[in-house]
């Protein structure tokens, strides 16, 4: 344990201050690590002991080598935060994706008819449509207040470089812009980093962790989809080199996981509806669903939308669950071009299925040849090494981020500076550029004269001066002679380093629209370039480049090719280019690959998150489950007494989360075979209400308990502090039996670590217990255990652990 590293989380505040959302992953329950701006404990360190003990305290952390604390002085905020990016965080925990099958859960079951059942199916498309419909109407939100505000933003600044520009002092213009950028972000920052930190970003790299098992806090809370979409309108209309698209797969999962849940923890309200889906395994299938509605509002993409939430995020696929996806992001897409159609006075014409519309192509002038084929793929290795240079440089930014730019203030200072230097850059380019076109038969929004002709307009303005989505559409379907080569050479470069120095800001804001519109940029350059080369043929015309190019720019940060083909085909309208798109898709994943990954997966990594991915490392056979297991184990007697339980859980030097129970005899310390397994959660549920083998023998118990009062203790189980136990209730017995899983996935320790791995992740397990053959505890295999292990550059590698 050479290294620990202390550092700011996507959470971005102690843990201690969170009551613990879902309390049930792989650290306690109200008893978070200690955590972040210098305060709190370093890391511990000790040596693993094989001995085992029943209904005693050991200082074991299954998710974790064992370790000595080490006192350290408090700091409230280091001026650096040592970083280093070969981590992995102790503190976050897992979701149960596995159902506890115990007697509970059983009884219930079989007590259900085939009516029932189906009740709870129609329940499961009910919940669907809302989650579309609601989506949708969070999409519409976004884009109207953002085509009114960035609206009224461009007009008066607009009108004051008309009339600067008449007698001089263009100056005050540039100030002007660069003030109402500035402020608007500053806005928008303050929000995110002083309200809620984890609506930062796309929120993309968070959704995927929460469909793995990994339990990001406030990932999926009403607070954070409140400040997510404020932030990002806020972000778009600041001038920020953005797009408000990835934020709503973020906004489409939070929809989701409140709306089936029937209930919202934060405003304290409980309708009494859809009780039955309150654990982690339907709540995980729903926010799927959420994640491809908001990929289906975003790009009126709605099968892209499901294929979007099988590449990226999926821990689990199955065929209902695709049709249940499928109509949800089919209604988001409906809902949101209805919505829209009336709000643009056509309501009978659905031509806006999406945030974004790329426009139709027309075939018989944008056709393609055999020819070009190779002139795509080459432009996939451009995109591939364009998107690879961008990964490295937000590699190194977000490093610095994270070790100095780590208060909330120093936060939304920079965010407020990558405003007004946008704003400069954008006014510095314009006034440079002697680029005029023609205005007659110009789609141009707001046309800037400037030092133009009368009845011309600067096309540099037309890039800078709009929202991102008109840049890209423009840059789309402008005809031939519309952009000179400097200006959109120029402004590729430009745009390049600030999306790149954008991109991880304490701000709502996405990656894809500004990949998207660096791109169609570049794209467009190189087609002007091969009309010079050809003399004008059929490889004349810019847009079809402007498209491969923005799709081999997308690809090359992003690495996704499937849902990226079919989101680029549903969002043009046109499948005659679904071959050369993944063509170019492709080439740029696999030459990208080759230097860095993508960007979401270097954030995730970045944040030090145990991120299972679908396959064990490719050289890791020679390890075994002993290898690679927690040991020794806390283990619970079947009938275990109440004072160790409260002592066992209140334990903060650990952070157990499941206890293996075993059968064994209270007079001895021999330990028995594996009965069972039992969740924290589950022993915090049982202490609340007293469930004590001597207070049923009085009669003392109002009811037996059921399955309802777990639900309703979910998703923010109480800690352990806030349940008061007398001395005389420490003496009493619990029962056990009843509440245990009693049949845990187990492995032979013999088990290479490939088919554990397979193991845990097919099934979304938390812990897997790990016996010898006379079925006795022998360790206990998590999260951490094997997201540790990872394949780098010199073979396989360890990484450290610690308590960030």
């Amino acid at each position: 344990m050479a290294n620990v590293a202390k550092k700011v989380s996507w959470s971005g505040r102690d843990p201690r201050d969170d009551d613990d959302e879902d309390g049930n992953g792989d650290g306690p329950a109200g008893e978070s690590t200690p955590l972040l701006n210098g305060t709190g404990h370093g890391a511990r360190q000790f040596t693993p002991s094989s001995l085992l003990r029943t209904g005693q305290l050991s200082n074991v952390d299954l998710n974790e080598d064992v370790r000595e604390l080490e006192t350290e002085l408090p700091r409230p905020y280091p001026n650096e935060i040592p970083h280093n990016e070969k981590l992995l965080s102790l503190k976050y925990e897992s979701l149960d994706y596995d159902n506890s099958e115990n007697q509970l859960f059983l009884e219930e079951e079989r007590r259900i008819n085939h009516a029932a059942f189906r009740t709870v199916e129609i329940k499961r498309w009910v919940i669907c449509a809302m989650i579309g419909i609601l989506t949708g109407l969070v999409a519409c939100f976004i884009d109207i207040v953002v085509e009114n505000l960035a609206g009224l933003k461009y007009r008066v600044v607009k009108d004051n470089i008309d009339k600067f520009t008449e007698k001089g002092g263009l100056s005050f213009s540039l100030l002007l812009w660069a003030t109402l950028n500035a402020s608007v972000v500053m806005v928008g920052s303050v929000i995110v980093a002083f309200i809620e930190p984890v609506a930062a970003g796309s929120g993309i790299p968070q959704i995927k962790c929460y469909l793995n098992g990994v339990k990001i806090p406030h990932v999926v809370r009403l607070k954070t989809l409140v400040i997510k979409v404020c932030g990002v309108i806020l972000s778009v209309v600041g001038g920020l080199a953005v797009g408000k698209e990835g934020p709503m797969i973020h906004s489409g999962a939070v929809i989701a996981a409140g709306i089936s849940q029937g209930r919202s923890t934060s405003l304290k309200r409980d309708f009494k509806i859809f009780e039955y889906f309150r654990r982690d395994t339907e709540k995980r299938d729903f926010v799927s669903a959420g994640a491809a509605a908001g990929v289906s509002a975003a790009f009126g993409a709605p099968v892209g939308g499901v294929l979007f939430s099988l590449e990226e995020g999926a821990s689990f696929w199955n065929q209902f669950l695709t049709w249940r996806i499928f109509f949800a992001s089919m209604i988001s897409t409906f809902t949101l071009n209805s919505v829209l159609s009336v709000y643009h006075g056509n309501a009978w014409d659905l031509s806006s299925p999406g945030l974004i519309n790329f426009g139709r192509f027309d075939n018989e002038k944008m056709g393609y040849t055999i020819q070009e084929i190779p002139i795509f793929i080459f432009m996939g290795v451009v995109g591939g090494i364009l998107g690879a240079l961008f990964n490295a440089l937000n590699y190194w930014l977000t490093m610095f981020r994270i070790r100095y730019i780590h208060r909330p203030c120093l936060q939304v200072i920079e965010a407020m500076l990558v405003a007004a230097v946008t704003a400069a850059v954008g006014f510095v380019m314009i006034y440079c550029s002697r680029d005029c076109q023609p205005i007659q038969g110009s789609t141009v929004a707001y046309p800037l004269q400037l030092f133009c002709a009368d009845g011309e307009y600067n096309s540099m303005a037309t890039a800078f001066f709009n929202t991102p989505e008109k840049s890209v559409v423009n840059l789309f379907h402008d005809p031939p002679g519309s952009y000179n080569p400097m200006t959109l050479g120029m402004f590729t470069l430009m745009y390049f380093f600030l999306a790149c120095w954008t991109y991880g800001l304490t701000v709502s804001a996405g990656v894809f629209i500004p990949s998207l519109l660096i791109g169609a940029a570049w794209g467009r350059l190189f087609g002007i370039s091969l009309s010079y080369l050809t003399k004008g043929s059929i490889w004349a015309d810019p847009g079809k480049y402007a498209l491969m190019g923005a799709a081999a720019q997308l690809g090359g940060i992003v690495r996704m090719t499937l849902s990226l083909t079919v989101i680029m085909m549903e969002a043009t309208g046109n499948v005659t280019y679904g071959f050369p798109i993944m063509l170019v898709l492709m080439t740029a994943k696999i030459v990208g690959d080759y230097f860095v990954e993508g960007l979401y997966d270097m954030h995730i990594q970045l944040q030090s998150v145990p991120f299972l991915h679908w396959e064990a490392p490719v050289t890791s056979h020679s390890l075994t489950a002993r290898e690679v297991m927690s040991t020794p184990v806390t283990c619970l007697r079947r009938i275990e007494r109440v004072g160790t339980v409260v002592d066992i859980l209140s334990d903060t030097s650990s952070n157990h989360n499941g206890f293996p129970v075993v059968e064994s005899n209270p007079n001895s310390t021999q330990v028995a075979g594996l009965r069972g397994l039992i969740l924290r959660s589950q022993l915090i549920v049982l202490l609340k209400h007293k469930v004590f083998v001597e207070r049923a023998n009085l009669s003392l118990v109002q009811r037996r308990l059921k399955l309802k009062d777990f639900r309703d203790a979910y998703p923010r189980f109480p800690p352990i502090q806030s349940i008061h136990v007398s001395q005389d209730e420490r003496e009493c017995m619990i029962d056990l039996s009843e509440f245990m899983n009693p049949s845990p996935y187990t492995v032979p320790q013999e088990a290479s670590l490939p088919r554990v791995f397979k193991l845990f992740r097919a099934l979304g397990l938390r812990h897997l217990v790990v016996v010898d053959n006379r079925n006795e505890v022998v360790g206990m295999v998590t999260r951490k255990d094997l997201a540790r292990y990872r394949l780098g550059k010199e073979g396989l590698e360890e990484l450290s652990l610690a308590q960030t």
